[in-house]
Order: C-alpha cells, then structure tokens, then sequence
C-alpha cells in the first residue's frame, strides 16, 4: 500500500511540474503558446498602434527570413522600395505566411498598409493588409489583431 501512495504522489507531483512548465512557456510575455513571439501578448505585437497606421506602395526589392526580436521565431519581412525610399515591412511568422496562397516575391509591385513603428532602432511597417493586383492579403484586423491569432480554433 505504501508503495502505492508513493507512486500516485510521484505522479501528480510530474503532472504539476509539466503544467507549471507549460503555464509558464504561455505566459503573455511570451506571446502565447506556440506563437513563437508573434502572439497577442508579445512584445512585438504589442508595438502595432493603429493611430500610426499609413499605406505605401512600391516595388519588392527583397523578401527575407528574419527574427525582429530576440526570443521571436522567424517571420518574413520585405524591403520595399517606394517612390521616396526603401521601406522595411514586416508581415508575420513564417510558419503562416508560407502557408498563404499569395505570394509575394521580388518584383512585385504592392500596396502595404500597416503600422509604422521603430524596430531594433530602425524604422519599419507591421503589415496589416497587402494588396497585389486584385488580391488583398488581410494579416491584420483594424486593431492589430492578426489573423493567424485565431488560426486552427
């Protein structure tokens, strides 16, 4: 019977430490769970302000992997070069841009409109919507919410 007893405790004190594990790694600091930063809570998502909020249009000069804040997973992030300079913009994680139907490439002339924000000290946009051609891609509600915040509920 001791025996027993020890066994249950051993494993409900593994179940605790496993879910104090996973409440702490989804903390809102940390953006949320599986969000690799990009989640609602995270820093760099908490930097979209739509008071800031302008469109630009341009050519694509580059598209890039790249990590816009340390801690964060790896997003896409485009240079784009306007009638008066190049602009950097970032769209979102890689993990749902890749997954995205529209693609953008180098060349591609484009309309961005986004939040205008400062990033490691360097301006840039956080895309809200980017339309090429006819299509509109919507990586952002009206308030900065992105849509990949909601993605497989």
């Amino acid at each position: 019977m001791k025996a027993n007893r020890i066994s249950t405790f051993l494993i409900v004190m593994v179940a605790v430490s496993i879910s104090a594990a996973m409440t702490a790694f989804a903390a809102p600091g940390m953006g949320g769970r599986g969000s690799g930063g990009w989640g609602m809570g995270g820093s760099f998502q908490r930097m979209y302000n739509p008071a800031t909020v302008e469109t630009v249009s341009g050519e694509v000069v580059s598209v890039d992997r790249m990590t816009p804040m340390k801690g964060m997973g790896t997003g896409i992030h485009l240079k784009l070069k306007t009638d008066k300079e190049t602009v950097s913009i970032h769209l979102g994680p890689a993990w749902f841009i890749d997954r995205l139907e529209t693609g953008i490439r180098k060349g591609d002339k484009i309309e961005v409109k986004g939040s205008q924000v400062t990033v490691a000290g360097k301006p840039a946009i956080i895309a809200a919507e980017i339309k090429k051609g006819d299509a509109l891609l919507k990586l952002r509600d009206d308030n900065g919410v992105p849509i990949w915040a909601g993605w497989r509920r």
